[in-house]
């Protein structure tokens, strides 16, 4: 007897062939899916930033705004670490596409291959996307707002590359109401 719902990760097709987690369920549209994939990468342009900025390249920045982020020195950990989790945060969003966003994995002892409770991931992707929202424009407006010592390029390379955080939030309310309608379906089928 066939089901309609996906298999859990790791599971083996019958060609025995593993099936991969990072593939797309069954039933979630193309829209859904590049949603996903983008509010994982919106954060990759301000990541990289933050981590030249570590590394000490001020991209036209004065250096009493170096001096002020403490870079190079203690502050680059603030930036890689900060850095870091907005990828994380943002690449949590495809859980709500993927596999592993439906069973636990494998390697997570005594809970691998159960299926994850869709409240509590919707609840928390929703507040996730509240405060995306809130963040990427409190962030966008503040560094467009604020008086920066350096270079008129070194502006507008800011702006560009926090712009991109607006899309963070609303593209995660709308996977998230799209997770929780399929999970729910799947789960009452």
């Amino acid at each position: 007897m066939t089901t309609l719902l996906p298999r859990p990760v790791g599971d083996v097709s019958r060609s025995g062939n593993r099936t991969s987690p990072w593939r797309t369920v069954p039933g979630v549209p193309r829209w859904a899916e590049w949603a996903a994939h983008v509010i994982a990468l919106v954060n990759v342009p301000s990541g990289l930033w933050r981590l030249g900025l570590a590394a000490g390249i001020s991209f036209g920045l004065a250096n009493a705004e170096m001096r002020q982020l403490h870079t190079p020195g203690w502050g680059s950990l603030y930036l890689i670490a900060l850095a870091a989790l907005s990828e994380l945060f943002g690449f949590l969003a495809l859980g709500l596409i993927q596999p592993w966003g439906e069973s636990w994995p494998r390697w997570v002892p005594f809970l691998h291959g159960r299926r994850i409770p869709v409240l509590p991931v919707t609840a928390s992707a929703a507040l996730g996307s509240v405060a995306t929202t809130v963040y990427g424009g409190l962030l966008v407006y503040t560094s467009s707002n604020a008086h920066i010592d350096g270079t008129a390029w070194a502006r507008w390379l800011i702006d560009i590359l926090y712009a991109p955080l607006l899309l963070w939030g609303p593209l995660l309310a709308v996977v998230t109401v799209h997770y929780h309608l399929r999970r729910r379906a799947t789960d009452r089928a």
